[in-house]
């Protein structure tokens, strides 16, 4: 069975790029770190839950660069030496792809939990009336 390509889809054209931010999204989030929750509270309105224990501000940040969300956490090791360490601490970086229509309001660090929260813009569709020219072989020339 081939894969299901948008590049090679005859309806759907100029989704190349689309295509290839979901397979780096993919690459990024593969090892489940940090597990995240997303709610949906009403229509319009979401939230991005990630467990960041052992992170502070200075360490977290939360960047929108078109239509990706990437989260990042990058904490100084403790140099204290662990009989059991069972809170991980390592680097990540969490990617999201974000819908044209979805923005982020705004985000809170509270009891060990990262939440982002994004809003869905009511936005009407574009409609557009195309002229078309008539062109002779004589025009083309």
């Amino acid at each position: 069975m081939s894969k299901l390509s948008f590049s090679t889809h005859p309806y759907l054209l100029g989704f190349e790029a689309l295509e290839s931010m979901l397979e780096r999204s993919a690459k990024t989030n593969s090892d489940g770190y940090p597990p995240y929750n997303i709610e949906q509270a009403s229509d319009d309105v979401y939230r991005i839950s990630l467990a960041v224990a052992g992170f502070s501000l200075t360490d977290l940040s939360v960047i929108v660069e078109g239509p990706q969300l990437e989260v990042r956490g990058d904490r100084e090791q403790n140099a204290a030496e662990f009989l059991h360490q069972g809170i991980a601490a390592r680097p990540f970086r969490r990617t999201f792809v974000l819908a044209d229509c979805i923005e982020v309001t705004g985000s809170i660090l509270q009891s060990g939990l990262l939440h982002i929260d994004l809003s869905r813009n009511a936005s009407k569709p574009i409609v557009q009336k195309i002229e078309i020219s008539a062109r002779t072989r004589e025009s083309e020339r």
